[in-house]
This record gives structure tokens, C-alpha cells and sequence, in this order.
């Protein structure tokens, strides 16, 4: 998924980047930096995310 569809996704849930930035320990600039591309999100992210919006890793990470 884009970093684009994770931002909708994010937003659809009603969830805030300060809100999965703490469920991931990281702090919220860094999460706005991964959302938006800057930066990587890490295998274990990776998998919190795809827990939180029940969706596969790789639904998420792949275009």
C-alpha cells in the first residue's frame, strides 16, 4: 500500500498519527516521516500496523 492509502486508512479509522505513533513506541514526527515516505517503517511496525487495520503486511507494504 502507498504511503498515501495508509494515511486514508489511518484517517477512515479515526486514528491519529499521535495515536499509532505511540502504539508503534516511536514518537509522532517520526511516524509523520514514515507515512509520508521519508523514512521506513520497520518489520515489527509493520506488523502492528497490519494488526491495527487488519489488513497482511504485504496488502499494506506493496503497490
Amino acid at each position: 500500500m502507498i504511503n498515501e492509502e495508509l494515511k486514508t486508512l489511518r484517517l477512515t479509522k479515526g486514528i491519529t498519527q499521535a495515536q499509532l505513533a505511540d502504539r508503534l513506541n516511536i514518537t509522532t514526527s517520526s511516524y509523520c516521516r514514515k507515512e509520508n515516505g521519508k523514512l521506513r517503517f520497520s518489520l515489527k511496525e509493520a506488523k502492528i500496523l497490519a494488526r491495527i487495520f487488519n489488513k497482511s503486511v504485504e496488502e499494506l507494504f506493496t503497490n
